[in-house]
């Protein structure tokens, strides 16, 4: 295979990837990881580096989309990095003094359940609730463009949803991985925000996650130009695309498809944690 056949290829992958990062929320790095090294045989290290900047450009792509159309929410999504941030410290504080094999084990029975609860809308009586004292407090709540029209949503469950995206910033400097299937499920699931709000602030917020990252990797010369511009180009290209489409997309189709990749993602998570690769 030539150069230009292998750029041509890992574009063409990126731009799946970075579509279903664009849709989910959950950011290329889910796919692009495990086809870089599976299917390209690129050295893991090399893979996640490509991966940061996928990130970065699928935040880049999407989620200035999304930003412009009204739907992800600024102040949600930086409120929320401050328990990230903090929980990722932590969490790469106590990754020599802490079993990960057990830690991805639950994690991947947790990700399995939470396919299974996210996987259907959310009933048209959860949608009528009534503001948060918290939530108004830190004006938190929003509205957004929807297929009927703008819709105005209220946040609830601020405390617990901020201890969710402690726990998933842990996960993430515990496992090294990304975070971004805790941060949907967070919103989503524990503080009732709109599935394409909680898609897209998860898009806005790992290109912050992703950028202190890719510094370390780039210091440590894991990021190879010639593989990272082509992964870039594509994964910019997909996030774009799926930006279009997330916007006239039904809700169910998007919520299928994120606990799709939950699942793949719990199933991968369970694997590591009981072989011992994590």
């Amino acid at each position: 295979m030539t150069v230009l056949e292998f750029s041509v290829l890992v574009c063409a992958s990126s731009l799946i990837a970075g579509l279903v990062g664009a849709l989910t929320g959950l950011g290329g790095g889910v796919v692009l990881v495990p086809l870089l090294t599976l299917l390209f045989k690129v050295d893991i290290r090399y893979a996640i580096g490509a991966s940061l900047v996928s990130v970065i450009a699928t935040s880049s792509g999407a989620a200035a989309a999304y930003v412009r159309e009204g739907f992800s929410n600024i102040r949600i999504g930086m409120f929320l990095e401050i328990a990230t941030t903090v929980g990722a410290l932590l969490g790469a504080s106590l990754a020599a003094h802490v079993s990960t094999h057990a830690i991805a084990i639950v994690f991947g029975v947790v990700l399995l359940f939470s396919a299974y609860f996210s996987r259907k809308p959310r009933p048209p009586a959860q949608r009528g609730v009534p503001p948060d004292p918290l939530a108004t407090r830190l004006h938190l709540n929003g509205s957004f463009p929807d297929v009927e029209g703008v819709r105005t949503y209220n946040v609830q469950h601020v405390p617990v949803g901020w201890s969710l995206m402690f726990g998933a910033g842990a996960l993430s400097g515990l496992l090294g991985i990304g975070s971004g299937a805790m941060k949907v499920l967070a919103m989503d699931q524990a503080m009732k925000i709109p599935f394409k709000v909680s898609t897209t602030t998860s898009n806005f917020m790992i290109g912050v996650t992703a950028a202190a990252s890719a510094g370390i990797y780039l210091h440590r010369g894991y990021i190879d130009p010639g593989l990272a511009m082509p992964v870039m180009l594509g994964v910019l290209a997909g996030s774009l695309i799926g930006a279009k489409i997330l916007i006239k997309a039904n809700t169910r189709w998007l919520r299928l498809g994120f606990s799709l990749v939950i699942v793949l993602l719990g199933i991968e998570m369970l694997y590591n944690g009981l072989s011992g690769n994590i």
